[in-house]
């Protein structure tokens, strides 16, 4: 049996033969197979990974455009967060400034700024029926008309202090320095502005209010204001002194009523927080007509007091 097969090769120079034994073929044969299936294979194989790429890279084009979306997102979000916290920024400042102003209305009608209940619970306080207390507050003489220090000698007889003999003190010495601040305590109209010889009041304004009242202010050492002239609750009217009969610095503060001297002590501590304190207190004014009198009249800017004014200031201060 031949295991050999020839292989012949023609070229210029003739004819050549091989001969190639039969297992060699096989051999060949495998081996050219195995070179065309992993061809193949290599083939399939790119192909493959040539998909799957392709997959990958719109993978990765849709991943890129979705993170593009969620910085787009983001960056609004962010503006949006900007924007609310400016808005909350705003909004806290005006309710400070809401805050202050209502602790200014609070001093001004008597009420002690309750700065830790809800804004909205102040506002309710501050309503109730403040507009005709205001209005009553602001005609008839309230509050100290000087910074309160106490009182040297009150209202009622008394031994004088320069005469030596017992008489009845008509208004209320208040203890004061040298050229304290002195003001009104109600609108009105100074009836006098000016030394009063025959009273022993020396240096005295008398301010004819409202309603009956007249507030007097004597020992003064220096008068600002003239007879005749407009008084609102609140001007400076003069400076503490030692005018007259007088045995020392102070301000005697005097309240009448149809030409009768009442206590001004209670005057001095009437304020919109003790406001019906003083009905109890001064029986000498028909205060249920007066009020339903006065109840038809609103005053659109109510004065503060001085000392009023000096706590607002203060609170501004914090």
């Amino acid at each position: 049996m031949d295991n050999h097969f020839t292989v012949t090769i023609h070229d210029d120079n003739g004819v050549k033969q091989f001969n190639i034994h039969k297992i060699m073929k096989k051999a060949i044969l495998y081996f050219a197979f195995f070179i065309l299936v992993t061809a193949l294979s290599a083939i399939g194989t790119i192909l493959y990974l040539e998909s799957e790429l392709d997959k990958l890279e719109v993978r990765r084009t849709e991943m890129h455009k979705a993170y593009s979306q969620l910085e787009r997102k983001n960056q609004n979000l962010n503006i949006n967060i900007d924007k609310t916290q400016i808005a909350l920024d705003t909004k806290k400042q005006e309710l400070t400034e809401v805050s202050d102003s209502l602790s200014e209305i609070e001093v001004m009608i008597g009420l002690t700024p309750a700065e830790d209940l809800p804004l909205r619970e102040r506002v309710n306080l501050t309503k109730i029926n403040s507009s005709d207390k205001l209005t009553m507050l602001q005609f008839i003489p309230n509050g100290s008309p000087i910074e309160y220090k106490g009182i040297t000698s009150k209202f009622g007889y008394r031994i004088h202090p320069t005469l030596n003999r017992r008489e009845f003190h008509r208004g209320t010495d208040m203890k004061a320095k040298m050229n304290t601040p002195v003001y009104a305590t109600a609108d009105g109209i100074a009836e006098w502005a000016g030394f009063h010889k025959s009273s022993g009041y020396g240096h005295l304004i008398i301010i004819d209010n409202n309603y009956g009242f007249k507030s007097y202010f004597g020992h003064l050492k220096k008068v600002v204001i003239k007879s005749g002239q407009f008084i609102k609750k609140g001007d400076l009217i003069a400076y503490t002194g030692n005018s007259g009969m007088s045995s020392g610095p102070h301000l005697h503060y005097e309240i009448r009523y149809m030409t009768r001297p009442v206590n001004p002590y209670w005057f001095i501590k009437w304020d919109l927080k003790n406001y019906t304190q003083i009905f109890e207190k001064e029986k000498k004014v028909p205060w249920q007509s007066l009020a339903a009198t006065i109840v038809e009249i609103k005053v659109q800017k109510p004065t503060q007091t001085p000392q009023s004014s000096l706590l607002v200031q203060k609170l501004k201060g914090k």
